[in-house]
């Protein structure tokens, strides 16, 4: 069965003062789901350490991002063995 295509969004968004276009086949809205979260990280730690350079807020910004993304999936490795081990019983 052949797979059908799926269409390209490309969205604006507007990340740390600065216009990106993205481009991609989830939903616009997502996309901006995304870029607003991003831009969110970045803003809190420009105020916070006001003298670091865009560089720098951004590799910080991936930084904290990927440490969110690999403690809650840990939480969910664990949540699966602990629901795992009930259901053996």
């Amino acid at each position: 069965m052949p797979s059908e295509a799926k269409s390209i969004n490309r969205v604006k968004v507007r990340i740390n003062g600065e216009d990106y276009y993205v481009k991609g086949t989830v939903p616009t809205e997502y996309i901006k789901q995304v870029a607003d979260y991003v831009d969110r990280k970045m803003s809190d730690l420009s105020q916070n350490y006001p003298d670091l350079s865009r560089t720098r807020i951004a590799v910080l910004a991936a930084l904290n991002i990927t440490d969110e993304l690999l403690r809650l999936k840990q939480e969910y490795e664990e949540f699966l063995t602990t629901f795992d081990e009930e259901l053996k019983g």
